[in-house]
């Protein structure tokens, strides 16, 4: 119950950081980086009563839910490497959400920095290994799909680094993993459908749901 608090006001604070980073990157393509600094409620100096990025306490919100999930469930030992993905996570699903893409300026530093940690969380070159074929698997699975089918090259982009830490915890966390992420994003298309908010020809992001559901394949792994 402490680790789970503990990670929740880290989570909280770290929120302020991201939420300006998914202010910034939540531009459509071809448009400039914005340079706001955000209260949590949305509001920058330059921009006057405007809001720009997510929406209040969104992302504080979303930061802590992470941080509690984290600090209650996760592995010592794959804690950095989870605290990473939430992190990059936190923004990659906004930015994705509000624009419908996933910069290369997030999801780069978020494969590197997965392909340092990796080899930190495991010393066995057995599971190096899986893990590069994991990402490589997944990359090639997603790269197949924005070719046929309406699936982003963001997305495509971000699945080498999902790969690479479900393959840490196993090939049936990879399975897992793709199985969490069709199925978040099919629940998530379904109450848009019931609610109205989108059609069936409506462009829905899928980021999020990618995201989401590596974080469950890994949870369940760790607690098997």
């Amino acid at each position: 119950m402490l680790a789970a608090v503990l990670g929740a006001a880290v989570g909280l604070c770290a929120g302020v950081p991201l939420r300006a980073a998914a202010t910034r990157y939540a531009v459509p393509p071809g448009e400039p980086w914005r340079t706001c600094l955000p209260t949590p409620y949305g509001r920058c100096p330059r921009h006057g009563e405007r809001r720009v990025g997510p929406p209040p306490l969104s992302v504080e919100a979303v930061a802590a839910a992470l941080g509690a999930v984290l600090g209650a469930w996760a592995p010592g030992r794959w804690l950095p490497l989870l605290v990473w993905l939430a992190l990059f996570g936190t923004v990659l699903g906004f930015v994705d959400a509000a624009v419908k893409r996933l910069p290369d300026a997030l999801t780069l530093p978020l494969f590197l920095g997965t392909a340092v940690l990796v080899p930190l969380t495991d010393r066995d070159p057995a599971v190096w290994l899986r893990c590069a074929l994991a990402a490589g698997g997944l990359g090639l699975l997603f790269l197949l799909l924005h070719l046929l089918a309406p699936v982003g090259r963001g997305d495509a982009k971000l699945a080498p680094a999902l790969g690479a830490a479900l393959g840490l915890a196993g090939w049936r966390a990879v399975y897992g993993g793709l199985f969490y992420m069709w199925l978040v994003a099919g629940l998530w298309a379904v109450t848009l459908l019931v609610l109205r908010r989108a059609d069936r020809r409506s462009e829905l992001a899928f980021g999020p749901a990618m995201l989401l559901g590596t974080l469950a394949a890994l949870l369940a792994a760790a607690h098997r």
